[in-house]
């Protein structure tokens, strides 16, 4: 028997010996979570017209192989043997493109690239001299266009440089995106399928206000502007912009209503023959999707119209199912939530393809020949990204059957596809399957790298709006939790539209500083209210003509769950966020004072008269239509109302929400004898990234903890 007791305590002394205390995840980590997210492979594609895929590693910079019926993985290609073959000095394979089955595209943005990996040759195709911006490489005809400064230009397979636009005054801006981003646009430079022509935004900002910034790298200081309309404003008149690269020849197509309505989505028909364009009226609430002759610019039909007494929002352009018909498929919000309407190019709606009670989020491509389209949607929670394929008769099912946060990558036949996701329980995973949703096999199933780490844990739970709405709740907890004890709790919200803190993802959406402030001996608590992203219109949209309202009555409905809770410290609440959550940080610490003892409010919009045309005037209308609800949303209305402590922080670069925000808020503390704390990031703009993002996470939260007393 003593001898027993000794070969146990020998087979377990190493352990003991050895055994190691986890580590305490510091600030400055917690805000890199690039390098504590979870294990996972990186750039999957399949190689045209294989059975092969090939997929990242090493930060981009290794290609590894694998096939259909070897899934494992083996060496392919490195950087630096295509920078050592070419010349070049690319730093990774990001932004890689597949020409054929040996061929691949490659660019740094100025120089372009071919290479063969089965000679492990290639050459330059194209080097652009100054400083190109928004550089697009057009595959069939060879040609690149791009703008530099204001103009749009192109470097054609010949090694030209033709100027499509040569507008000396600066208030003109071509290749460029418009309505400072809204309606889903990213880009300004469109080439029609076959390369013969190019499609172009341009703006006209000539009576849009420039904003001054100021630049204190430079002795003396200097003046930065920036075009920025504010709500009600005079905005900018965009129009679109037609080169045809034969003839070098330029028509436009300008907005059929006022010179400041908004033309967006646009999209080119397969046979490059015309032009779709969303026109929405400046009041965002009637959309027009019309066609355009692409040879010279007329207006050819009207497809359908749509009205809505708070707003239109088109977000997508529209979607050519078959490169060999015009007929198209449309993403509209009009039945509450986002469905595919298929339409024939002349206006004719042929098939509502999906009626669903949740919202589709993009198109992915289609498959059988256009017969079915891949697209992805929240499907059986809005929590979840999940992928479907619907074909032409409406029949729809889902491929990714796992509740989580899907990203998948079709074969060129549509036969396979890799599923990527992560959810609450699982860090990252990638499966092969087929698209009947059979598994081949599983390709990867990463670890957390905070297995090392001492972290508390999330709980994702559900409370009701006033309204009867569900709303979602994400507590976080220490790692040491003791349901006897009381804690102070820090809430984090933003609230705003599109946004959605809360998923089912690796962490479930949070930030990483937040499991840190949990060990701190914080409850990190975050509520989805009324207004946010991916729960269809109605849940959406009651926010119009009232910002600030139903959001802070939902935050509010949080705290009376909060203070139910036997283990929360009811008087020791504070709240933390960044530009809509700014806002909305402010909004609770003066429209409702007493509630937290602390507020620390980034980059806050104060009042939304102040805030640019696009957005604001979606949700509020014009100062002059909605005197009421402006006044109701300043917080500047509010500021001899200030109970606790409250820090504002904003960047002095910031062109997304200016300074002048925050600075006519402490303008009314000061007017009314009220103190507070301001902290500027100079030269940052609307968040502060880079090295300085720890200093600013520890300035946040050092507040929190020792104001909330």
């Amino acid at each position: 028997m003593r001898n027993r007791i000794i070969a146990a305590f020998v087979a377990v002394a190493p352990l003991l010996v050895f055994a190691q205390e986890k580590k305490q995840l510091s600030l400055a980590e917690s805000v890199q979570f690039r390098l504590f997210g979870p294990e996972h492979r990186a750039g999957y594609s399949w190689i045209p017209g294989t059975d092969q895929y090939v997929h990242l590693e090493e930060s981009y910079k290794v290609m590894k192989r694998s096939n259909l019926k070897k899934n494992e993985p083996e060496a392919f290609l490195t950087i630096q043997e295509v920078n050592t073959a070419l010349g070049a000095q690319l730093y990774n394979f990001y932004g890689y493109t597949w020409k054929n089955a040996q061929e691949m595209y490659l660019n740094d943005g100025q120089n372009f690239y071919e290479f063969n990996t089965a000679t492990k040759t290639g050459k330059r195709i194209a080097s652009i001299e100054g400083e190109p911006e928004n550089a697009t490489f057009e595959p069939v005809s060879g040609h690149i266009a791009y703008t530099e400064d204001n103009n749009v230009y192109i470097h054609t397979a010949t090694g030209e440089s033709v100027a499509v636009t040569s507008n000396e005054d600066e208030n003109i801006v071509s290749g460029h995106s418009i309505a400072r981003n809204e309606f889903g646009i990213a880009g300004g430079i469109f080439w029609s399928p076959k390369g013969k022509l190019l499609a172009f935004y341009q703006k006209d900002e000539s009576n849009v206000h420039d904003y001054p910034l100021v630049n204190i790298m430079d002795t003396p200081g200097s003046l930065m502007t920036t075009k920025y309309p504010m709500a009600g404003q005079l905005s900018e008149k965009p129009r679109v912009g037609i080169y045809n690269v034969a003839n070098n020849q330029t028509v436009f197509i300008s907005p059929r209503g006022e010179a400041d309505d908004y033309v967006t989505n646009l999209s080119w028909t397969p046979d490059e023959k015309y032009i779709i364009l969303a026109e929405l009226n400046r009041d965002q609430n009637h959309m027009w999707l019309n066609l355009y002759d692409a040879a010279t610019g007329k207006f050819v039909r009207t497809l359908f119209e749509e009205t809505n007494d708070k707003w239109v929002e088109p977000e997508h352009g529209a979607f050519f199912p078959n490169p060999s018909s015009n007929n198209f498929i449309w993403i509209s919000e009009r039945d509450g939530f986002n469905n595919l309407y298929y339409y024939s190019i002349d206006g004719k709606l042929i098939k509502q393809l999906t009626s669903n009670k949740f919202v589709v989020k993009d198109i992915l491509q289609s498959v059988s020949n256009g017969k079915e389209i891949v697209f992805s949607a929240t499907g059986t929670s809005p929590l979840n990204t999940l992928y479907y394929v619907v074909d032409l008769n409406g029949k729809q099912r889902c491929l990714t059957l796992e509740e989580g946060t899907h990203s998948i990558h079709l074969n060129e036949a549509g036969t396979y596809f890799i599923d990527e996701y992560s959810s609450h329980s699982v860090p990252s995973k990638a499966v092969l399957k087929t698209i009947a949703c059979k598994v081949v096999s599983t390709l990867y199933t990463g670890k957390t790298r905070l297995e090392d780490y001492t972290l508390g844990s999330a709980d994702i739970g559900q409370i009701k709006a006033s309204d009867g709405s569900v709303l979602y709740t994400r507590m976080i907890k220490p790692s040491n939790f003791d349901p006897g004890k009381k804690y102070p709790v820090l809430v984090y919200v933003y609230g705003g539209p599109h946004a959605q803190l809360i998923t089912n993802t690796y962490l479930d959406g949070a930030s990483l500083w937040m499991y840190w402030m949990a060990e701190q001996g914080y409850l990190v608590f975050t509520i989805d209210n009324r207004g946010s992203g991916e729960r269809g219109f109605a849940f959406e949209s009651q926010i119009h003509r009232q910002l600030g309202t139903v959001e802070m009555d939902d935050q509010l409905k949080g705290v009376e769950y909060l203070k139910s809770l036997p283990y929360v410290d009811g008087n020791r609440l504070a709240v933390h966020g960044w530009s809509f959550g700014g806002f909305m940080t402010t909004s609770l610490m003066l429209r409702h004072p007493g509630v937290f003892n602390v507020g620390v409010a980034g980059g806050p919009v104060t009042d939304w008269k102040y805030y640019e045309v696009m957005y604001g005037e979606r949700y509020m209308d014009r100062p002059e239509q909605n005197t009421k609800g402006y006044e109701d949303a300043s917080l500047l209305t509010y500021a001899g109302n200030l109970k606790g402590d409250l820090l504002l922080i904003h960047g002095t670069a910031d062109d997304v929400v200016v300074m002048q925000h925050n600075f006519a808020l402490v303008k009314a503390f000061i007017d009314k004898g009220i103190q507070m704390d301001f902290f500027p990031y100079p030269m940052h703009k609307h968040n502060v990234v880079g090295k300085d993002r720890a200093h600013l996470m520890e300035k946040v939260l050092t507040y929190v903890m020792e104001h909330n007393l």
